[in-house]
């Protein structure tokens, strides 16, 4: 019987192969593809991210943890935002996790998905509008 060697990858690995997999979007295309309208924009960051910084308005929040049970129809906790006929745009705060997201739903069915290069940090430097979280 073989043993078999367990390959190890660090987070750098392995977001260096989401974003190889996945579309990246500037923030002038995200912006114009928000303003055209038929896309489902995605927040993948956590509540005390969006307070602190602000969300990208007209963005659902489902934090990354709950993303794959929200993109799938046949979870009880499915969102409606999410069809796989949809454009879905992820952001998180620099593009890391919105890429690692978008490569598993886009291994769900989702052959529509992008994320944000850059995440919230790269459209607050690029001037764009924000939109005040309450805290929850």
């Amino acid at each position: 019987m073989a043993v078999l060697e367990s390959q190890t990858k660090t987070v750098r690995q392995m977001v260096a192969e989401a974003k190889g997999r996945v579309e990246s979007l500037s923030v002038e295309q995200a912006a114009a593809e928000i303003g055209g309208g038929d896309v489902t924009l995605v927040d993948v960051r956590e509540d005390d991210e969006r307070f602190l910084e602000g969300a990208i308005p007209r963005s659902v929040h489902v934090p990354r943890g709950m993303l794959e049970l929200s993109a799938d129809p046949e979870s009880p906790l499915h969102r409606k935002e999410f069809g796989r006929d949809r454009r879905v745009i992820l952001y998180c705060s620099s593009g890391s996790r919105s890429a690692l997201g978008a490569d598993t739903i886009r291994g769900m069915g989702y052959e529509n998905v992008v994320h944000l290069h850059g995440g919230m940090m790269a459209w607050k430097r690029g001037g764009r509008p924000l939109e005040q979280i309450p805290f929850a």
